[in-house]
């Protein structure tokens, strides 16, 4: 980590994570993986417990009152354990940032502040089966019944699918709107026509009880609605600024680990009388993925600054998601390249590369995939583009026939 990114109180809470991460037992890692466990609920209290949960939210509901850069510092310490254990302690934040942006005091008091203390868990319900990256062609639909919104459908790939206390729900509920004005969120809490109908086996980032959830009639109070009714996508906007930001920190911490692990084996490891470090097939392998680690760092960040500087949304929404799709791309090769160095034994279970190897490749899919922040920011770079800047040199011009207007033809 480079300490000179952080103020003081940053880095302390940085090395806060640090020692909670040092203290997480090694057989909650394994038995995750190994699917002996579904759900750690403990974690996720042990974390609450030392009051490092939702370190962005306000005192006055158990949070710190801290920053997205901080938020930074400590996910990269909790990214160190693997993604099932960065995610679940991502999701307060997520699901917290929706409450505490649009919920009413008594959705703040009711869940938020629980949540926070580790009484309440939660999970984040987008993805449908017949929708992925389509978030507002969704099904799931909510019908207004006197008090209550009875609520139809199923979302899929639900982190805490098993093992959320509620979960936060985007439904259909004016099917004639145009899709950006069609859709609400809810706070549904688990109980009567939600049924978590299937826990996935994943390939990797095992024991977050990920599964698909289906709601029967699920009567949710009207006081459960979270925001303006059809209001759904201006959350969903805000969504991607912790959504994408947690994304981009865990795999920070991830990277990290498996460069240290191949690069202390590197100094080890002999080969031909040396030590494989020796070789420049590996020590450049070590250098391309501290470079990329550190680049991956800079627009974390650089991102992360932007948001809690306020910028304007266009500019948040591009570096949000640049970061996410670059910390994890980065992420994956620098694991991959971690292998490498190793040989054959980093592909076994002796050492934990093959276990976040497994675990970073789902990192490049959730919170959106690559493909979707392309999308994102080249959109955002293009609305921002205009006409040549007054208040900046026109490098167009810049060129020996640049004044040959004629032979600039567009159409």
């Amino acid at each position: 980590m480079l300490d000179f990114l952080l103020n003081e109180a940053e880095r302390k809470v940085r090395d806060e994570a640090r020692e909670f991460a040092r203290g997480i037992p090694r057989k909650l890692v394994l038995d995750l993986d190994a699917e002996k466990v579904t759900y750690p609920r403990e974690y996720l209290e042990w974390a609450a417990a030392r009051n490092l949960i939702g370190l962005r939210f306000p005192r006055e509901y158990g949070g710190r009152g801290l920053n997205w850069v901080a938020d930074m510092a400590v996910l990269e310490e909790i990214g160190v354990l693997g993604s099932p254990l960065a995610c679940l302690y991502s999701l307060p934040d997520i699901v917290g940032e929706a409450i505490n942006v649009f919920g009413t005091a008594e959705q703040k008091e009711r869940f938020l502040r629980p949540t926070l203390a580790g009484r309440l868990t939660t999970a984040e319900a987008l993805t449908e089966p017949r929708g992925g990256s389509d978030f507002f062609g969704a099904t799931t639909a909510a019908v207004r019944e006197g008090d209550h919104w009875v609520l139809r459908g199923q979302k899929r790939f639900v982190v805490g699918a098993e093992g959320a206390d509620y979960f936060m729900v985007y439904a259909k509920t004016d099917p004639g709107a145009p899709p950006h004005k069609s859709l609400s969120a809810f706070l549904v809490e688990r109980g009567p026509g939600v049924e978590a109908a299937y826990v996935y086996g994943l390939m990797g980032t095992r024991g977050g009880g990920a599964g698909r959830v289906v709601f029967r009639d699920a009567r949710v109070p009207a006081g459960n609605l979270l925001g303006a009714e059809n209001g759904a996508a201006e959350i969903f906007y805000r969504m991607m600024i912790p959504e994408r930001l947690t994304s981009a920190g865990g795999a920070l911490g991830l990277a990290r680990a498996a460069l240290e692990v191949a690069a202390r084996y590197s100094t080890r490891r002999k080969a031909f009388g040396r030590k494989i470090k020796d070789f420049q097939g590996v020590s450049f392998k070590v250098a391309d993925s501290l470079t990329r680690l550190d680049a991956a760092r800079g627009i974390t960040y650089l991102a992360a600054r932007a948001v809690d500087s306020g910028q304007d949304p266009s500019t948040q929404r591009r570096l949000v998601s640049e970061a996410k799709k670059f910390a994890t791309e980065a992420a994956w090769a620098i694991v991959n390249d971690a292998m490498q160095i190793m040989g054959g034994i980093g592909y076994t279970n002796v050492y934990p590369v093959e276990r976040l190897l497994r675990d970073a490749r789902l990192m490049m899919i959730w919170t959106g995939t690559s493909e979707i922040m392309d999308l994102i920011i080249q959109h955002e770079y293009y609305s921002s583009l205009g006409a040549a800047p007054a208040d900046r040199r026109d490098v167009e011009e810049d060129a020996h026939a640049g004044e040959m207007v004629e032979e600039k033809v567009y159409e």
